[in-house]
């Protein structure tokens, strides 16, 4: 539903930030859809949307669910370069994502 509503919103050409993106790429997160999660990322980047710490932390949820433990690390990465105040959630979701990608000695780096 969440992904409907983008993309009706978009449609509708109603002006978009951070928030819908964000409702769909948590709903991505919650049904494991982590490579939708990463379109969606994309997407605000290609339409000048502002990418906060709750985008990014969703988006390495995602990431966590799909066993995608190398994405979950280079999104921890990229919330360094952009200065992205870092959250425990963001966190934990690349911890989880190294341990379900038999990964764990990456978590600690």
């Amino acid at each position: 539903k969440a992904l409907l509503l983008l993309s009706s919103m978009t449609h509708w050409s109603v002006e978009m930030d951070a928030i819908p993106y964000n409702a769909a790429i948590s709903a991505c997160a919650n049904n494991g859809e982590w490579a939708r999660a990463l379109d969606l990322l994309s997407a605000m980047a290609q339409g000048s949307i502002e990418v906060d710490a709750i985008t990014l932390s969703a988006v390495v949820s995602a990431c966590k669910v799909g066993h995608e433990w190398t994405t979950a690390l280079e999104l921890l990465s990229e919330l360094v370069h952009r200065s992205i105040e870092m959250n425990t959630i963001a966190y934990s979701a690349a911890v989880k994502a190294c341990e379900r990608g038999s990964a764990w000695m990456n978590a600690l780096e």
